[in-house]
């Protein structure tokens, strides 16, 4: 074989090893970030099913696809990108960001509380509602849950960026990427299956064989409890999670006599045997939804407020 053909493939058979152990190290990098993003991603699944209620079945998987789509958008234009650059260039600019993501996630959830208590202000939203065409809501709602996509997939590639903040550049892209589309086909696909569950019902209960029937009907009066059961998880989740954001924040600035309260009802309720690991994370997600709930209450006070101020004068 001519001495430059051997060297053109031993070049070859180099850079497809390279190649290859980049890979492994992309996987091992993405798989480890991903791991730790799990809580949120659960949050963000049950967060999503809600903003696809109140629509006739055949507008639900597009509304799904279309904030889908969003999702990746988000993650792939402008939290990859901004996350590498903070990280490169301004590190000191990543936990304030993540803090504002936070207190809008409280402020959400807390709104969303208010709202459910003071009836009179429901009935305003739904009149509203009524007010816009069906594609206006169907974009208004679309909207509000790109933006709270926005948040939540901030947390998700922040968590992931600190796990792989010691790798190349082009790893740490890499490794982003890949967490960021699996999780959101991950999250979407349960969101597309849960938002149809009772079409799939309705279809089982149309069945020859009984027991599927019976299923199938099962599936289908199940579904409306399951779906305001994911709209509390959702409200919930939203607290915590924009809460647990700020309570870590106020730890990195060294602000800590409330993560210190929240960090001591966690060890006290993870001292309990055999159930503590799982008591330990509730008392942990309780305080951080304490602290959303103040934050989001602050933030609700203040806006409200401002309209009265104006109207005043």
């Amino acid at each position: 074989m001519p001495s430059g053909l051997a060297a053109l493939l031993d070049d070859i058979a180099g850079i497809t090893k390279l190649a290859a152990a980049s890979l492994d190290d992309v996987g091992a990098a993405a798989g480890k970030a991903g791991t730790k993003a799990v809580g949120v991603v659960v949050d963000d699944t049950a967060v999503t099913p809600g903003y696809a209620m109140g629509f006739t079945p055949d507008r639900e998987l597009p509304i799904v696809w279309k904030i889908a789509v969003g999702s990746f958008r988000n993650k792939l234009l402008f939290l990859l990108p901004g996350a590498l650059i903070l990280s490169a260039f301004a590190p000191w600019a990543v936990t304030p960001i993540l803090m504002v993501g936070g207190a809008y996630l409280a402020f959400e959830a807390t709104e969303k509380i208010i709202e459910a208590f003071a009836h009179h202000e429901v009935a305003g939203e739904e009149i509203e509602d009524l007010a816009l065409s069906s594609a206006e809501l169907e974009a208004q709602k679309v909207g509000g849950a790109i933006r709270t996509d926005l948040i939540l997939s901030g947390e998700i590639m922040a968590i992931a960026l600190a796990d792989v903040a010691d790798k190349p550049l082009a790893i740490q892209a890499a490794a982003l990427a890949v967490i960021g589309v699996a999780l959101t086909i991950a999250v979407y696909g349960v969101v597309a299956l849960i938002v149809k569950m009772d079409d799939i019902g309705l279809h089982m209960a149309q069945r020859s064989n009984a027991a599927t029937r019976a299923f199938g009907r099962g599936l289908v009066k199940a579904m409306p409890v399951t779906m305001e059961a994911l709209t509390v998880i959702g409200t919930a989740a939203m607290l915590w999670v924009g809460g647990g954001i700020i309570v870590h924040g106020l730890e990195h600035f060294h602000l800590t006599p409330v993560p210190h309260w929240v960090e001591g009802a966690s060890h006290w309720a993870g001292g309990a045997p055999v159930v503590g690991p799982v008591t330990g994370w509730l008392a942990t997600a309780a305080g951080s939804a304490v602290v959303g709930l103040v934050v989001g209450g602050a933030i609700v006070g203040v806006l409200h407020l401002i309209p009265r101020k104006k109207a005043a004068h």
